[in-house]
């Protein structure tokens, strides 16, 4: 039977209009009727995509224009969409705000790219009439874009949901499958520039139920589910390639070396946790064993032959990680003696010898000569362009690094002769905007997050370092037993 891939993309006319919430309900919604529901993120957005895999049931995999490729970002599509009833793909800020007059990189790009049907969330705050206006604009302006509903959204009473609902569907041709009041009482506060992740929602169960809840009254379940598989299908293949899965090229080198698979660790926890999928499924299908570290409960960093430390919000976290000093004592050990390590924006906040909140001093680690601030406003926050100008244990010299970065850290270099920064950043802040990457043997540590979709070499580096640090451990082993013999 042909797949079709049944998708939808939620969008909106600007930030802030309710993507998240209505997404996590409709996923919600439809996962209770007992539908596989495959969710997206467009964009390098962590947290949403968050809550969108726990309100799913099912991985969220972000696709990014920016950081990928229109090929790769259709076969990761395909790929992560394939089994699933549906995929729901939210959007992120405005329909068409990109990067460019041309609209480079924005979620209409990514409508085109997909082929996929659009619901376009309207905020129609002390307005009524004008509403048909911006969508007929919004169908005027991008013709090919597939715009096949309308959500109304903070609604303050009937006789305005009645007069926008049919100008709408007179002037743009399209139903308004959902009328949202002015919700009271919202269960998903907000930090920084999006929702606070469910990782720290002891409620979390609940604020789905209550998004679900949402859905339920005031959408069409049932007429979205009907123009999401009213998608044709998508040009490109009817079943996903095997070249989407970036770690299938390379897939399990240990068998071809006759050895053990090497063990990653990866930091894992109330601090920690925010990882692309496909990272974390390159390294598995390489051959690596993954192994989920805590860095807030276990004594002593375990037995591993690398270690990922992902991003976060370590300054939630401050105190317990200062207070578990056989952790980090363990942890910069290991760094000393060679253990390969890569570390994302948390990871490094986390390296570095102490963290500064609200004015208190938290110890971290102290692999890195570095304090990180955390301060009020975004340090860097955005994409990243990054040129590799030192050796380093995972990029070749002359390489271009496209990544994101969010951060509210700043960082103070406390002894610059100890520094040795491999990126030259050519888009974004970094540690100082013109530096970024502070490598130290087999430790590398960055703001920047790098997507293993769009890079691949990312993770076959990482892999290599790993199993060479495994082999040496071995012959190392080996020596000494035949010396105390």
């Amino acid at each position: 039977m042909l797949n079709r891939f049944p998708r939808i993309i939620i969008a909106a006319l600007k930030g802030g209009s309710g993507k998240t919430i209505l997404s996590l309900g409709l996923a919600a919604a439809w996962l209770k009727k007992g539908f596989s529901v495959a969710p997206f993120k467009k964009g390098p957005d962590f947290i949403d995509a968050g809550w969108l895999a726990f309100a799913a049931g099912r991985s969220c995999h972000n696709l990014d224009p920016f950081l990928m490729t229109r090929t790769q970002v259709v076969q990761s599509f395909l790929l992560n969409a394939d089994g699933a009833d549906v995929s729901l793909i939210e959007g992120n800020r405005g329909l068409f705000d990109g990067l460019d007059r041309e609209g480079c990189c924005s979620t209409a790009e990514l409508g085109r790219w997909l082929e996929s049907p659009l619901i376009l969330i309207v905020d129609v705050t002390m307005t009524t009439r004008t509403v048909a206006a911006l969508i007929m604009g919004c169908q005027r302006f991008d013709p090919d874009l597939k715009i096949v509903g309308a959500i109304l959204n903070r609604v303050a009473g009937s006789r305005q949901q009645a007069l926008i609902r049919d100008a709408v569907e007179h002037y743009c041709g399209i139903p308004v499958i959902g009328s949202v009041p002015k919700l009271k009482n919202n269960i998903f506060p907000e930090r920084h520039m999006g929702l606070i992740p469910h990782q720290e929602r002891d409620h979390a169960k609940k604020a789905v139920a209550w998004a679900k809840g949402v859905a339920e009254d005031n959408l069409e379940v049932d007429a979205i589910w009907r123009l999401a598989h009213g998608a044709a299908p998508l040009e490109g293949g009817t079943s996903p390639p095997e070249a989407a899965d970036q770690g299938r090229l390379d897939a399990s080198p240990t068998a071809k070396i006759n050895c053990d698979p090497p063990r990653i660790g990866v930091v894992r926890d109330n601090a920690f946790w925010f990882y692309y999928p496909e990272n974390l499924d390159q390294l598995k299908n390489l051959g690596a064993v993954l192994v989920e570290v805590n860095s807030l409960s276990e004594k002593t960093l375990p037995e591993l032959d690398a270690l990922y430390i992902g991003g976060g919000f370590p300054e939630t976290q401050a105190e317990a990680l200062a207070d578990n000093v056989g952790f980090r004592e363990s942890l910069k050990n290991k760094i000393e003696t060679g253990l390969p390590v890569y570390a994302e924006c948390g990871g490094l906040m986390y390296l570095a010898e102490s963290l500064v909140v609200d004015g208190k001093v938290y110890p971290m680690a102290g692999a890195l000569p570095l304090t990180c601030v955390l301060e009020k406003k975004p340090q860097g926050h955005g994409y990243t362009v990054m040129k590799v100008t030192r050796p380093n244990p995972y990029y070749p010299v002359g390489e271009i690094l496209k990544g994101h970065e969010f951060h509210y850290s700043r960082p103070v270099i406390n002894r610059p002769e100890e520094i040795d920064a491999v990126f030259e950043i050519q888009r974004g802040r970094g540690l100082d905007g013109k530096i970024d990457g502070l490598c130290k043997k087999n430790l590398l540590a960055t703001y920047t997050h790098v997507h293993a979709a769009g890079y691949s070499m990312w993770g076959r580096s990482f892999f290599e370092k790993a199993h060479h640090y495994m082999v040496s451990k071995k012959a190392n082993f080996f020596k000494r037993s035949k010396k105390s013999h």
